[in-house]
């Protein structure tokens, strides 16, 4: 895969920022269209149609390129943008935008518009004509008469309203605040959102919810004083749960949906400094903020052009979303928000600090029904979070891979189904999964009832099938995690446990050299460039171990991968099944800790795990085998 320049780019001062923008977005120029209002990037679709998906394209450039303005330097795409704005808004152009609808796309767009409006009001009055900024201004007010998913999408209308407010256009006060307590059903305390009553609380939160609120804190402070205190207070909160989310190499956990937004994991952090609120130090949010973008560039994410594609750490469209168009991806550029900053503002001359040892008392974070471990200082770093699963779902593509897992790892990823035939297309990871004997597999898709101990255990139930019901436990811990199942079931199941996804070959078909393997009857164990991944029948008869090859360009991280999995037949009745699982990076030249796996013993009617082989110390679990 071809480098870019951007590799390269140290990430260190304000300059090197401005030119990472830069180089992010000079490849986009040859691809507007002729009246420059769509930005037409790659032949594949989403579910809106191609010319909407040109406007957001064109859009969401808006999100580095108006930080950039407002921070008093100039590009190459200004006079190309003004020309966009001129012809999309003009309903005698054949590239006009057109009418909003209710639950349109095009409202999620108009939030950059609303951030143009109050960053560079002067620059559009300058640049724009009495009459073009007039019919902007027209084309955006659509946005007040229209439906809008009761979800994070509510705030697209509030940031096209402070905007208009910001450039002394007509402000509708009241709809703005009708808007924002809406909003406030979302809040669950603690700092955390729901993105819509009942939904999930993922990076929809930091990177949709608590940003725009942070606009809003800034921008209306004077204004809303009271309200701007919140959302600041509440992000402050947040911030210390959200920390436990990234790693000290910068990567960040892959979880939920929208990972195609990429690097708009720290734009929440970018918007803290923007807002001023300081949780941790300047220094703190600075290192999360570039360590993540360094991650990220380091990644295969861009086409040989220098464009993004749509993937996670290489392109693929199987994780995609359904709404992710080929210029989607570009709302990664939401981190570039510090470069409103003036040049003497205090951010730019922080010292880069290191990621601070994340608050334990934390680690388990009931709003998005999470537990999080990360590896022992010193080790290669990997946050992992185990997860109980919810107890409602969506139609959104693969959300059972991307919100049911047992665990989240940033070291592994997680994978997605490319097919719904046997264990090698349904890239079974982390899950339970079972099939009647056709190898056609169901898995956790949503939880009757999920419980979360303080000290972090987990407890699930879930029922696949009407008269199947699934009894888990899941002990968190690194480098090994216990996971606990008791089964009851009308009919004779074939079940497969799934590790984590090692891979097995770098984006562009790297190697580095063979993959070490270790296949028992009770045990499977892989081990490659260092990481290896394993699992460990600790109780159940029967069954055997084996490494599952799933199909390629499953897991977000790694294009081929094996998963180390242990498959059982299941009789009608009761079942039990207990096994531990293991991951861990910096092994190379040895096993790390696989030799040192927990153990299981039957006292009487009692399944008791260890955590040492000998069955010393305190156990981790005890559980009576009765449902």
């Amino acid at each position: 895969m071809k480098s870019q320049p951007i590799v390269n780019n140290p990430l260190v001062t304000r300059e090197d920022l401005i030119l990472a923008f830069r180089q992010l977005s000079a490849p986009l120029l040859p691809y507007y269209s002729p009246g420059s209002a769509r930005l037409e990037l790659g032949g594949t679709a989403a579910s809106y149609p191609r010319e909407v998906a040109g406007y957001e394209g064109f859009s969401r450039v808006l999100w580095g390129l108006v930080p950039l303005l407002a921070g008093g330097e100039t590009s190459e795409l200004l006079e190309t943008v003004l020309e966009g704005i001129r012809s999309g808004t003009d309903p005698g152009h054949e590239e006009y935008w057109g009418t909003v609808h209710d639950y349109d796309q095009k409202s999620v767009e108009m939030a950059a518009f609303g951030l143009a409006l109050a960053l560079v009001p002067e620059l559009l009055r300058e640049k724009l004509s009495g009459e073009e900024l007039e019919r902007l201004a027209a084309w955006l007010r659509q946005i007040n008469g229209r439906k809008l998913w009761d979800c994070n999408w509510l705030f697209f209308r509030v940031i096209v309203q402070i905007g208009f407010k910001k450039a002394g256009l007509p402000y509708d006060a009241e709809l703005t605040g009708q808007t924002l307590d809406e909003i406030e059903r979302f809040y669950l305390g603690d700092g955390w959102y729901a993105d819509g009553v009942g939904g999930h609380s993922d990076y929809y939160v930091p990177f949709a919810i608590h940003y725009y609120g942070l606009l809003y804190a800034k921008l209306m402070e004077a204004e809303d004083p009271e309200r701007s205190r919140l959302y600041k207070e509440r992000a402050a909160l947040f911030a210390r749960r959200f920390l436990h989310w990234f790693a000290e190499d910068g990567s960040a956990l892959p979880y939920g949906r929208s990972l195609a937004y990429r690097f708009s994991q720290s734009a929440f952090w970018s918007a803290l400094v923007f807002a001023g609120v300081e949780p941790y130090p300047l220094g703190v949010t600075k290192g999360l903020i570039l360590r993540n973008l360094r991650w990220w560039f380091a990644q295969g994410i861009f086409a040989p052009d220098g464009t993004l594609t749509i993937g996670y750490a290489y392109p693929n469209l199987i994780m995609a979303e359904n709404y992710n168009a080929p210029g989607s991806p570009y709302w990664a550029l939401k981190t570039f928000l510090p470069l409103a900053l003036p040049a003497d503002h205090p951010f730019w001359t922080a010292e880069e600090l290191p990621l601070p040892e994340p608050d334990e008392g934390l680690a388990v974070q009931h709003a998005p029904h999470l537990v999080f471990r990360r590896a022992a200082s010193g080790k290669v770093p990997h946050v992992l979070a185990f997860n109980s699963g919810h107890g409602s779902s969506n139609e959104h593509t693969h959300t059972s891979a991307k919100y049911e897992k047992f665990v989240y790892s940033t070291l592994f990823g997680f994978s997605v189904p490319r097919a719904e035939w046997g264990l090698a297309q349904g890239a079974f990871d982390s899950m339970l999964a079972l099939s009647e004997g056709d190898n056609l597999y169901r898995v956790k898709r949503r939880c009757e009832e999920t419980r979360i101990t303080d000290d972090g255990l987990i407890y699930a139930r879930w029922k696949p099938w009407a008269d199947v019901e699934v009894h888990t436990w899941l002990v968190p811990g690194t480098p090994w995690h216990i996971r606990v199942h008791g089964i009851r079931t009308a009919r004779t199941l074939d079940a497969a446990e799934g590790g984590f996804a090692l891979g097995i070959e770098r984006s562009g078909g790297v190697s580095a050299g063979p993959v070490e393997t270790a296949v028992r009857e009770d045990a499977a164990y892989a081990a490659w460039a260092g990481t290896a991944s394993g699992i460990l029948r600790l109780y159940g008869s029967g069954g055997t171990a084996e490494l599952i090859q799933p199909n390629a360009n499953t897991n977000l991280l790694h294009p081929r991968t094996v998963i180390p999995t242990i498959r059982t037949r299941i009789e009608p009745g009761v079942t039990w099944l207990a096994s531990a699982v293991y991951g861990e990076g910096g092994v190379s030249g040895g096993a790390g800790s696989w030799e040192a796996a927990p153990m299981a013993v039957i006292t009487g009617e009692e399944l008791v795990i260890y955590a040492e082989a000998d069955g010393s110390g305190k156990p981790l679990l005890r559980r009576r085998l009765e449902l």
